[in-house]
């Protein structure tokens, strides 16, 4: 059997900052180098404030848009008052993907310790698009792209892949 060939896939990048600038956003600039070194498109990216209504509306436009199959956000996954992503994506899902915030708490154990149980990083599926919400530190960035959305948006990853389910994201 020949070897697969990669199948770039279509990826936004949101940075949730009220302080980050496009100078400043490291860790969004982190997943966009990773992103298009492993071959993929960057469809857009942006920065939005801390407002859960905000991130709502430009997530909305991104998962009911058909030419990008995944979104990654970075920041608002802690726990302080300001951190409003996954009450701000989590409505918009039609499925949550457990394992997605399970593997990255135990990847991420591995590099900071118990520092980790902070993080409420998640991930799902909505309108057939993959959506991936990080914390906004650039290596934890780094961290889930290279040890979780890097591999699973590989269509050459087995036994399986992401990339592979993506036709049948929106079966009846």
């Amino acid at each position: 059997m020949s070897e697969r060939e990669l199948i770039p896939v279509n990826v936004a990048v949101m940075t949730v900052s009220d302080s980050r600038t496009e100078e400043t956003d490291t860790s969004g600039a982190a997943l966009v180098d990773r992103l298009t070194e492993a071959g993929h498109k960057l469809a857009e990216k942006c920065i939005v404030p801390d407002d859960i209504y905000r991130l709502r509306e430009l997530m909305s436009r991104w998962i009911a848009n058909d030419e990008i199959n995944a979104v990654i956000t970075t920041g608002g996954t802690g726990m302080t008052g300001r951190d409003i992503t996954p009450e701000a994506v989590r409505p918009l899902l039609d499925k949550e993907i457990e394992g997605i915030g399970e593997l990255f708490r135990l990847v991420s154990y591995e590099e900071i310790g118990t520092s980790t149980v902070a993080s409420r990083a998640f991930g799902g599926v909505a309108n057939g698009t993959f959506v991936f919400c990080l914390p906004g530190s650039t290596g934890a960035c780094r961290t889930g792209w290279d040890k979780i959305i890097g591999p699973q948006l590989d269509y050459r990853n087995k036994p399986c892949n992401m990339v592979e389910l993506m036709p049948r994201l929106l079966e009846k």
